[in-house]
């Protein structure tokens, strides 16, 4: 792997884990704060890391000019799939088998920042990465 793709891969971690702070500090008010139900806070957590996350790694980690909304849209994919799985897999370990319910959030955490690094990489900016002006 060139040193580029390396420095890529390194900004993306960079911004997801701004993304990261901005999901467990929403997850926190939501849950510690509000007392919302679980899967409300997850939810709600999750969308604001998103649009963050896309934003910035769009512009810098990407340099994409691709179209925001097909881009928008692929991401929105991922989503659709990975947000009632991991909902799913928080439930059942932070609700049936009791997990502290940020264990289970961590674990996503991860499975979202490897799996979408390789999902924009590959799909939403293929063959559009590094041509914005």
């Amino acid at each position: 792997m060139e040193k580029k793709e390396y420095w890529r891969f390194g900004k993306f971690v960079l911004f997801s884990a701004s993304a990261g702070i901005i999901q467990v500090l929403s997850f926190a008010l939501f849950d510690e704060v509000f007392h919302w139900p679980y899967w409300l806070c997850y939810l709600l957590a999750l969308v604001l890391s998103v649009l963050w996350n896309f934003t910035l790694n769009r512009k810098f980690t990407f340099r994409s000019a691709a179209n925001v909304p097909k881009a928008m849209l692929l991401v929105a994919l991922y989503y659709a799939v990975f947000t009632p799985l991991t909902t799913l897999l928080e439930h059942y370990l932070a609700g049936t088998l009791g997990w502290n319910e940020y264990i289970p959030l961590a674990i996503n955490m991860i499975l979202n920042l490897t799996t979408e690094f390789l999902y924009q990489k590959y799909v939403v900016y293929r063959n559009q990465i590094d041509n914005a002006k």
